[in-house]
Parts: C-alpha cells; sequence; structure tokens
C-alpha cells in the first residue's frame, strides 16, 4: 500500500491512467447510474439526488472566504503602487518594498503549514473561526492601524501586520477550503466538484477583480490627491465578507465524515506518522509539485500585462493603469467557471492536464510570435485572455480539488496545507527568479528575449505539469473521498494501528473485541450509530 501510486511498470506508466476514466469521466451518465456508481461506506446513508441549499449552505459559508485571500493579496498591490506615487524614492530606494510583499509569503505558508495541523488535530470549525477572526482583525489593522512617528516606523507597522494578515489567509486553506470540500462531498453525484471550485477558487478569483474594481472606483471618489485615504478604504473593505461569514459559520458544525473519522484524541505518541508518510508521500509530492510549478509560473505569465499596457496605453494615467487592471483580472472568471463543469464531466484530474497543456502549447506559441503580436494589440489581447482562461481552467480551479480528495478525512488538513504552502513557495520563488532570467537576457538589440525567455520556461513547465497529473495523479471520481477515506482506515488497521481511538469517542467506547480485522469505514458507522442509540 505505501508504493499504491507507482507504476511498477513500463506499460503502466504509459497506459494505466487510462483504466480509470470510466470511474472519472461521466459524460453519457444518467442521475441512477451515478446514484448506483457512488461508493457509501454508510450503508444507511440518505443518497441525494438532487442540491438542496440546506446541503449547499456549508460549503458556501467556509469556502467563500477564500475571497478574502484574492482581495487582500491584489490590494497589496494597490497599496504598492500608492505608496510610490506617495512617498517616492524614500518608498522605493528601501527595504519596505520587497519586505512588504516578501513578508506576506511568509505569513501565508506559516498559517497554511499551522493551521493544517489544527485542523486535523484541534478541531475543523474551530480553526476556521480562528481564521476567520484573525483575518478580520489583520486587515483593519492593515488599513488603520499602520502608523509611525517615522515614515520608516509606518513602513515597518504595516509590515509586521502584513505578516500576520498572511498568516490569517493561509489558515483558510486548510480549514475552510477543507471544509468545504467534505460539504461538497455531501452533495449529489455530478454536482460534487463544480460546486467545490465555485466556492474555492472561483471566489479567489473574483476577490482578484474585485480588488482591481474597488480602487478604481475609489479613485473617482478620492482622485489622486488622497490615495492615503484610499488604499486604507480599499484594504478596509477587504474586512466586511469576513464578517459576514462569521456570523454564518457561527450556525455550522463539522462535516459527518470528520466527526467519524478524526484523530482528535489520539495522543502524540500513538500518531501513527509513519503509516501517513508511506501511505501519501509519493501523491502528495505530485500534487505539491504542480500546485508549486502553476504559482511559479504566473509570475512570468503576468510580465506579459505591462506588454499590452504598454502598447495600448503608453504613459497612461492612474485610472486608466487600474481600468485595465480590471479587464485583465476578469479573463479568470470564464476559466474557472467552466473549469468547475468540466471537473464535473471529466473529471479534475483530466481538466488540470487539458487546461495546464494548452496553455503551455499557446505559452510557446505566444512568445515565438512575441515580435508579431506587438504589432496586433487587439489580437495580442484575445490570445492572452484565451491563455490566462486556460490557466484558470486546469489549476486554477482544479488543484485544490485535487488535494482535498487525494486524501483522507483524518489527515486532509495537514495535506492540504502542506500542498497549498508549496504553491505559496512557488509563487515566492518565482518573484526572484523570474526577474533575475529577464536581468541575464537584457539585451537593447534583441528587446524581446528577456521576456520570451521567462515565458519559454514557463510554458515548458506548464508541459512538464500536465505530464505529472497524466500520468502520476491519482484517479479522481466522484466518490473519491469516500473510497479514499475506506483505503486509509483498512491501510491503519491492517498495519496495526488501533481504529477505536477515530471519531468522537462513539468507537472508542466500543469494547476492542467488537471490532475484527475485517472492519473498515461501514463497519465504524454502524457501530457509531448503534452506541449512539444505546446513549
Amino acid at each position: 500500500m505505501a508504493s499504491r501510486d507507482l507504476p511498477h511498470s513500463f506499460n503502466e506508466l504509459a497506459v494505466g491512467w487510462t483504466k480509470h476514466l470510466k470511474n472519472e469521466i461521466i459524460i453519457g451518465k444518467n442521475s441512477e447510474e451515478l446514484i448506483e456508481e457512488d461508493f457509501q461506506p454508510d450503508e444507511d446513508a440518505v443518497i441525494e439526488s438532487k442540491v438542496r441549499f440546506q446541503n449547499l449552505w456549508p460549503a458556501i459559508a467556509s469556502g467563500a472566504g477564500l475571497f478574502s485571500d484574492g482581495y487582500v493579496n491584489n490590494s497589496i498591490g494597490i497599496v504598492l503602487s500608492c505608496l510610490k506615487i506617495i512617498y517616492g524614492e524614500e518608498f522605493t530606494q528601501s527595504n519596505a518594498i520587497n519586505n512588504i510583499g516578501s513578508i506576506g509569503f511568509v505569513g501565508t505558508v506559516v498559517g497554511q503549514l499551522s493551521f493544517g495541523y489544527i485542523s486535523d488535530r484541534i478541531d475543523r470549525k474551530g480553526g476556521m473561526m480562528a481564521a476567520n477572526v484573525m483575518l478580520i482583525f489583520f486587515t483593519l489593522l492593515c488599513a488603520i492601524g499602520s502608523w509611525g512617528v517615522t515614515v520608516q516606523g509606518f513602513f515597518a507597522c504595516l509590515t509586521v501586520w502584513r505578516f500576520f494578515l498572511g498568516v490569517a489567509i493561509g489558515a483558510e486553506y486548510p480549514t475552510s477550503s477543507v471544509v468545504a470540500s467534505e460539504f461538497a462531498n455531501q452533495l449529489p453525484a455530478g454536482h460534487r466538484n463544480r460546486y467545490f471550485i465555485w466556492f474555492t477558487g472561483f471566489m479567489i478569483d473574483f476577490g482578484f477583480v474585485i480588488s482591481a474594481f474597488v480602487p478604481f472606483v475609489l479613485l473617482w471618489i478620492f482622485t489622486e490627491r488622497h490615495l492615503r485615504a484610499l488604499w486604507r478604504v480599499a484594504i478596509g473593505i477587504g474586512a466586511l465578507l469576513p464578517t459576514v461569514l462569521f456570523f454564518i459559520r457561527l450556525k455550522m458544525g463539522n462535516s459527518k465524515s470528520f466527526e467519524k473519522l478524526h484523530m482528535k484524541k489520539v495522543k502524540y505518541r500513538d500518531y501513527p506518522w509513519w503509516l501517513i508518510v508511506k501511505f501519501y508521500w509519493f501523491r502528495l509530492t505530485i500534487v505539491s509539485l504542480i500546485w508549486f510549478i502553476y504559482n511559479f509560473s504566473v509570475y512570468s505569465f503576468g510580465t506579459f500585462n505591462a506588454i499590452i499596457l504598454g502598447q495600448i496605453i503608453p504613459d497612461a494615467p492612474l485610472w486608466q493603469q487600474w481600468g485595465w487592471s480590471v479587464v485583465f483580472n476578469l479573463f479568470y472568471m470564464p476559466g474557472v467557471f467552466l473549469g468547475a463543469f468540466s471537473a464535473d464531466f471529466l473529471g479534475p484530474r483530466l481538466t488540470l492536464g487539458l487546461g495546464v497543456g494548452l496553455q503551455g502549447i499557446i505559452g510557446i506559441i505566444m512568445s515565438a510570435c512575441l515580435n508579431s503580436l506587438r504589432k496586433h494589440v487587439a489580437g495580442f489581447t484575445v490570445v492572452f485572455g484565451i491563455f490566462a482562461t486556460l490557466g484558470e481552467f486546469g489549476p486554477g480551479g482544479n488543484i485544490g480539488l485535487l488535494a482535498s480528495k487525494t486524501s483522507a478525512t483524518s489527515i486532509r488538513g495537514q495535506y492540504y496545507g502542506i500542498a497549498a504552502a508549496m504553491g505559496k513557495i512557488g509563487a515566492f520563488v518565482g518573484t526572484w527568479i523570474f526577474p533575475a532570467i529577464q536581468r541575464k537576457y537584457a539585451d537593447p538589440a534583441n528587446p524581446d528575449l528577456e521576456l520570451q525567455v521567462p515565458f519559454y520556461v514557463s510554458s515548458a513547465l506548464c508541459l512538464f505539469s500536465a505530464l505529472l497529473t497524466f500520468f502520476f495523479c491519482p484517479p479522481v471520481g466522484q466518490d473519491a473521498i469516500n473510497r479514499e477515506d475506506q483505503d486509509f482506515v483498512n491501510y491503519l488497521e491492517q498495519n496495526g494501528f488501533d481504529i477505536t481511538q477515530l471519531g468522537e469517542g462513539s468507537v472508542s467506547e466500543i469494547e476492542s473485541d467488537a471490532i475484527q480485522e475485517s472492519d473498515s469505514v461501514e463497519k465504524i458507522n454502524e457501530k457509531v450509530e448503534t452506541s449512539q442509540k444505546l446513549a
């Protein structure tokens, strides 16, 4: 079982992945067939045939918090733009311009890793609520609590709050995303993947769009003479949705699967660390690497924005720059929206591989034809829009879905947190590597080269990512979470772990001889329900 994801022969590597297509692709299957194929560990579970709001709203409430990741992260770019204008060289020549951006990455990684552990070992909902409060608090501190006796003191204060805001943003990933995936799993088969993406990946992209649109509107209100007020209001607005979500989330509970399979009561010395590592090391490495490559590449893709803007509106005023920023961010929306449908019909693995593969091909073509495209700005903009859309159609919406559905409920927070942290590290590395590449290939005789080389690198990595997805990612069907829970519990039991420690205690209170070696998730569910009735 420890090598379950590794191909054991060349033939298995080359064509082994195709045998899972029947389970992943649901095109042509009616609802009765989907229900029949849907694996449910609890035989008495009510199988839903329609999407009902009572099952939908917990997924909405949990996943929508990622809107703040898109909004606040993108708003920091607006803050930096304003500070450059307000303070000039005092800001651009200081360490603050790098620190404010870099420290946010560090905080996000800290939040993803620490709250991944909290989500699994302490409490899902508790971790999500703590992340929610932190998000509100530190967003407001960035907006209205950043002051200093000197300008450098102000920069230092903003940097500190930005770090803690990063922790809060990172904390939302392994808490709210994981909770959203578990509640989305209670929806009817054939609808689960799209709703998870709409409430997570789509919300991040929507946050990007709104974070570009809000400053654009505020600039009309405040004008360029009041940029200090503008950036503070723009950041502060980011606290509104988390505040609303806080009160909605108060009414939520943990998912049924988490209540039955968590390891909160397993003592640290008894926690099966080594078994978990052996069971998940390979697939976690693959998912993390794909996430790393995607975020790493996004930086170089953003350089083409500057080319288009430079051609359309050279020396443009601030309002035009921000207006076009709204347009570029809108390119992401159709991709993640359509990718959500495809994740249900084709499965997240195939959708991700298809999207990122096509993105890599178009990226190479765009880079090779850069000189020609410069002369046709309208066509360049359209091609770039398709390119950006494919990125969100594939990894942008589906990488989080893969991370949540290729792990068991008991350790999903830590698994998801590690994969997401690797993605953020990839983004951070990209912000340092690609400028270095551009400086190395800067050539006055060939000005296109410094932009083409990073784009070639990123596009090649996209193709590599597609290969990883097709040949090494585990298959992900509609019932992947249920099957993964079953496999994980069986694996623990076969390797001597006492599965009576799983869940809220109902199982652990049953005498150990009541659980036989053949027991699995179905048996656990049965015993939990029996003990609850007796209580």
